[in-house]
């Protein structure tokens, strides 16, 4: 695989340095893997097929889209071990040395390439980078949490970390402040635990939840948080490594069977609650999803599509991406073409039917499978928008509506479209500020429906009309409607479901 890749270089540009040839190591070689973990330094060199290329990148894909789905849903660390432990087996099953099966070379043969392959899909852009940096690290933390003392002893052993162990003279002298540092009580440490110092910022998870002394801008770290350091380095390496990545991308054009496998990969690195299916049990029986009830509905929108809505609803007019976002969440809602292309045309009343039926329509009902060649679309059309998709695809620029708001808004825009959704309490307003700037746009965007929707969600808990699996972190914006109208129409739906419903809880 890679070889034809190195060979493709123009013999006149090829030029050996034969005082250092004597000292380089062989390019192209079998990688041995006595480590169950990888922190990937070197890039795999011996061949694989095309059909293993794609197919260890589709598994390593779907453990990390899940990985990710977990993370949005705020499952615990035990809570996603315990998930992810059956996929793992499945896509991406790693054994321990002590098993001595005879699948560990092929097992982490499989890891150490999929990694690689991903690591070329998501370096294109700061986006895919740095949402390929949290997944992987996601994984590692995983597997470093559930590796065999030993083994993990010996692998942190092989990576020779720059740590500065503190001599037993400055353990005495640090005494009282290692041992409130590392909250062991009044006993304080035991004798054996070994300290080691490094600059602050390359564990921030362990300073933020004091877990260690801090002191001229060195962090003490006792022998027991060793992982999160481990993490910490894992993580910056991995920064680093994609960086570079990237600048080498531009040598990967001219091989046309690479390109197009990981232009997919990238495109579709998806969580699994991107395809949100509608069906007619979604809503109470009743609803009105028509082109002139959307006004109506529009109070259950999320933030994204209530700034398109209002946007929409101001300027009779909203480009090409603000189109789509809003066509398909509308969809989603179960409004069928007939009323959409309606809905289009009544909004757009600024403009003659001409040149609607001229510009516009097509759109729509491309949008809906109605019409277009792509067979895959066909029948169907567009799923609408996950968050994520909203989050990494298409940022909005100068004139745009589409987007996410807690991510692509600035803080005063945000803030005053929050008050127009009727979030004014300071401290929500300051939690979705920390989201923001946190990055974790997901966060602030359950943190304004629970305040919207506080009191309902305090009923159906205690009414027992929706499932915990019901109130889930929101993932989606369609989910995001569904979940808000149904709270707010919690009489309608427990006439409509009725006694089924309790049953069933």
């Amino acid at each position: 695989m890679f070889r034809q890749d190195y060979n493709r270089i123009d013999a006149k540009r090829r030029h050996v340095d034969f005082r250092k040839k004597q000292f380089a190591e062989a390019v192209y070689k079998d990688t041995q893997y006595p480590h169950r973990l990888n922190f990937y330094a070197t890039p795999p060199t011996a061949d694989i097929t095309l059909e293993q290329f794609e197919q260890w990148a589709i598994d390593r894909l779907r453990v990390l889209a899940e990985l990710e789905a977990c993370s949005f849903r705020n499952k615990t660390p035990d809570e996603t071990a315990a998930h992810m432990k059956p996929l793992l087996e499945k896509y991406l099953r790693l054994e321990h040395n002590s098993s001595n099966s005879s699948q560990l070379a092929i097992q982490r043969q499989k890891d150490h390439y999929s990694h690689f392959i991903l690591r070329l899909a998501f370096a294109s852009t700061e986006d895919l980078r740095r949402r390929f940096t949290r997944v992987e690290t996601m994984l590692f933390r995983l597997r470093i949490a559930a590796e065999d003392t030993k083994d993990r002893a010996r692998f942190v052993d092989s990576l020779n970390l720059d740590w500065e162990m503190i001599s037993e003279e400055e353990k005495r002298d640090l005494a009282n402040e290692l041992a409130a540092a590392s909250n062991y009580g009044r006993k304080g440490p035991p004798e054996d635990e070994t300290w080691c110092k490094v600059d602050w910022e390359r564990v921030p998870d362990l300073v933020e939840g004091r877990r260690v002394f801090v002191k001229y801008g060195k962090a003490y770290v006792p022998s027991r948080e060793q992982s999160s350091m481990v993490l910490a380095e894992f993580t910056s390496r991995l920064e680093k490594a994609l960086e570079l990545t990237a600048r080498a991308l531009p040598r990967l054009d001219e091989d046309d069977r690479l390109t197009p496998i990981l232009d997919h990969l990238s495109k579709n690195f998806i969580t699994p609650d991107a395809s949100y299916q509608s069906g007619s049990g979604d809503l109470p029986e009743g609803a009105e999803i028509t082109a002139r009830n959307i006004d109506n509905l529009s109070q259950h929108f999320p933030a994204c599509m209530s700034h398109l809505h209002r946007s929409l609803r101001r300027d009779a007019h909203l480009k090409h991406y603000g189109r789509l976002q809003y066509t398909l969440f509308v969809k989603g809602l179960g409004l069928n073409l007939e009323e959409c292309l309606i809905f289009w045309r009544q909004s757009f009343h600024k403009i003659t039917d001409d040149q609607f039926n001229k510009d516009y329509r097509y759109n729509v009902r491309h949008a809906y499978g109605d019409v277009g060649g792509d067979s895959n679309r066909r029948g169907g059309g567009y799923s609408p928008f996950s968050c994520q998709k909203i989050l990494t695809e298409h940022p909005p620029g100068p004139g745009d509506a589409h987007g996410c708001p807690y991510r692509h808004f600035n803080l005063e825009n945000l803030t005053a479209l929050m008050q127009t959704l009727g979030v004014n309490d300071r401290g929500v307003l300051q939690g979705v500020k920390d989201d923001k700037d946190k990055q974790k746009f997901h966060m602030a965007c359950n943190r304004v429906f629970e305040h919207l929707h506080k009191a309902e969600i305090r009923r159906a808990k205690d009414e027992g009309v929706m499932s915990a699996a019901q109130l889930e972190t929101i993932v989606h914006p369609n989910e995001y409607f569904k979940r808000s109208y149904l709270l707010k129409n919690l009489d309608r739906d427990m006439k409509s479901q009725g006694q089924d419903v309790r049953m069933e809880g």
